[in-house]
C-alpha cells in the first residue's frame, strides 16, 4: 500500500495546478477514484507508468511562465531593444474556437508587464505579428486561423512568430498548407515557430514516436471488434522504444498504457453513448483510427487529442476534467455581459 499511496500522491502533486481556480486541486482520493475504474491487476502498474508520464508531459504553469519570460528578451525575436519591440508588435487574436489563445495572451500580457512594463498590443504599428496558443496537435485550427488571416488582413510583407507550449511533428501537413497560402497570395511572410517541446507522431517515425502507438491490438473481443470496424487499420509500431523524449519509463510500461487505455477507451465509447465518433479511444481524430494518442496535458486544460480515459466524464470518472469549447464560449459570453 505504501507504494500505491506514494504514486497517488506523486500524480496529484505533479498535476496540482490543473485548472487552478476552476476546479478543486487534485487529491490522492481523486486519482484513486480514477484508477479504480481499471481492472485490479493493472492498477498499480498503470499508476507507476502514469507517474512517469505525468512528470514528462504535463506542463505546469510555472514551466510555461519560464518559457514565456525567456522570450521577452530573446534577441532572435526582439533585437537589442525589447521594450521598443513589444510596444510596436501586433498580437493576433483571431482564434475561432476555444479560449486557449486568449488565455495565452493574458498570460503573456502579465509577464510583459512584470518583466519590462509593457502590455500586449493588438493594434501595433509594426509588421511583426505574434500568434499565441497552447498546444498544436494536427494543426487544423491554426491552419484555419492563419490561412484566413493571410488571405485577408496580413500585409504583403511581414514577420510572424508563432508561440506555443508544445507541438506534434505530424503538424507538417498543415504547416505546409500555411506556407503554400503565403505563396499563392504572393505574400512574403516569414514564420518562426517557438515551443517548449516537439512530440514525434508521424507514421514514418512511429517506432520512435512520443505518443501512444500500440504494438498490437489487445486480445479483447470488444476492442478487436471496434478496431476491425475502422476504415484505417492499425499500422503497429515495432516494440522496443520509449521515444526520443522518454515520455515513458520503459517499453513495457508504454505497452501497458497503450493496451489498457485502448481497451478502456472502447469501453468508454460503449457506456458514453453521446460521444461523437471522432472521439476515438486514444483521442480525437477525424480519421477512422484508434485515436491521436497524445499524453500532453497543460495546467489550463486537457486536450481531446488525449486518450478518453484522461478526460471523458459521466459515467466515466476523468483524471483531467476537460473544459470544452462550448464551456469557453459560455464563459466569454458571461464575461462580456454587463449587469
Amino acid at each position: 500500500m505504501a507504494e500505491r499511496d506514494d504514486l497517488l500522491a506523486a500524480i496529484a502533486g505533479t498535476t496540482a495546478d490543473y485548472r487552478n481556480g476552476e476546479l478543486d486541486p487534485p487529491t490522492t482520493d481523486h486519482v484513486n477514484r480514477w484508477i479504480s475504474q481499471f481492472e485490479q491487476g493493472v492498477r498499480l502498474p498503470i499508476l507507476r507508468e502514469m507517474a512517469h508520464v505525468a512528470d514528462a508531459s504535463y506542463f505546469k504553469k510555472s514551466e510555461v511562465q519560464t518559457f514565456l519570460k525567456a522570450l521577452v528578451r530573446n534577441k532572435k525575436i526582439v533585437g537589442d531593444n525589447p521594450k521598443e519591440f513589444w510596444n510596436a508588435v501586433k498580437f493576433l487574436d483571431i482564434q475561432k474556437g476555444g479560449s486557449s489563445q486568449r488565455d495565452m495572451i493574458l498570460a503573456f500580457d502579465e509577464i510583459l508587464s512584470d518583466e519590462i512594463g509593457c502590455r500586449v498590443n493588438k493594434n501595433g504599428r509594426s509588421t511583426t505579428f505574434m500568434y499565441l496558443d497552447d498546444v498544436i496537435f494536427t494543426g487544423g485550427r491554426i491552419r484555419s486561423d492563419l490561412v484566413e488571416w493571410i488571405k485577408s488582413d496580413a500585409p504583403a510583407k511581414a514577420k510572424l512568430h508563432v508561440i506555443v507550449i508544445a507541438m506534434h511533428e505530424g503538424f507538417y501537413y498543415n504547416r505546409d498548407i500555411i506556407a503554400k497560402t503565403c505563396k499563392d497570395e504572393k505574400k512574403d511572410i516569414e514564420i518562426t515557430w517557438w515551443r517548449v517541446g516537439v512530440f514525434e507522431n508521424r507514421k514514418y517515425y512511429r517506432n520512435t514516436s512520443d505518443v501512444l502507438w500500440p504494438v498490437e491490438i489487445p486480445d479483447d473481443a470488444p476492442t478487436k471488434a471496434y478496431v476491425e470496424s475502422l476504415r484505417y487499420p492499425l499500422i503497429p509500431r515495432t516494440a522496443g522504444s520509449v521515444g526520443s523524449l522518454k515520455i515513458f519509463s520503459s517499453d513495457a510500461g508504454r505497452q501497458l498504457l497503450e493496451n489498457e487505455f485502448l481497451r478502456a477507451g472502447v469501453r468508454i465509447r460503449d457506456i458514453c453513448r453521446n460521444l461523437p465518433s471522432v472521439e476515438r479511444p486514444l483521442g480525437h481524430s477525424s480519421l477512422e483510427t484508434i485515436g491521436f494518442g497524445s499524453t500532453v496535458v497543460t495546467y489550463r486544460n486537457c486536450p481531446n487529442n488525449a486518450p478518453l480515459v484522461f478526460w471523458v466524464g459521466h459515467p466515466w470518472y476523468p483524471l483531467f476534467p476537460r473544459k470544452t469549447n462550448s464551456d469557453s464560449r459560455v464563459e466569454r459570453l458571461f464575461r462580456n455581459v454587463r449587469f
